[in-house]
């Protein structure tokens, strides 16, 4: 950890400037640079970030693994019409007709089909809306690619 001086921060509107005093902040070591220097009359602080080197950026990448997309599966049942299921592929995702009639051909023939992928809220919003269409739906984690 880097020890940085006393710190003056000026305030917004006209009020007394903040003095922090020395140990009271530290900062980590390495790429960030503990420089804060005033930004202007209207403004509190700017920091300055140093860019880590080449090593240290391929070292965070190789610890990083893609997250897997959710993914909205949408379940066959003995209830609904195969046009009805296409109608709503169509008028819920914006599928063209080709798209939606292969999709439910999928959840009839084979049980199940994926209808969308995405980050988790998107999903809970489209099973959430086949559930509302009375259709059979669960989210679930997709296959990493």
């Amino acid at each position: 950890m880097s020890r940085i001086d006393d710190v003056t921060v000026p305030s917004f509107g006209g009020g007394p400037d903040v003095v922090v005093p020395a140990g009271a902040v530290t900062v980590p070591a390495g790429p960030v640079s503990a420089a804060l220097v005033p930004a202007g009359p209207d403004s509190a602080v700017r920091a300055s970030v140093a860019e880590p080197d080449q090593a240290t950026r391929s070292e965070e990448q190789a610890d990083v693994t893609p997250a897997r997309p959710w993914i909205a599966v949408v379940w066959n049942d003995p209830v609904n019409l195969m046009s009805y299921v296409t109608y709503v592929f169509e008028s819920y995702f914006g599928y063209a007709r080709p798209k939606a009639e292969q999709l439910m051909l999928q959840v009839h023939h084979e049980g199940r089909a994926v209808v969308s992928h995405g980050d988790r809220e998107r999903i809970e919003v489209d099973v959430q809306a086949m559930h509302s269409y009375g259709l059979w739906a669960t989210m679930q984690r997709g296959e990493a690619s």
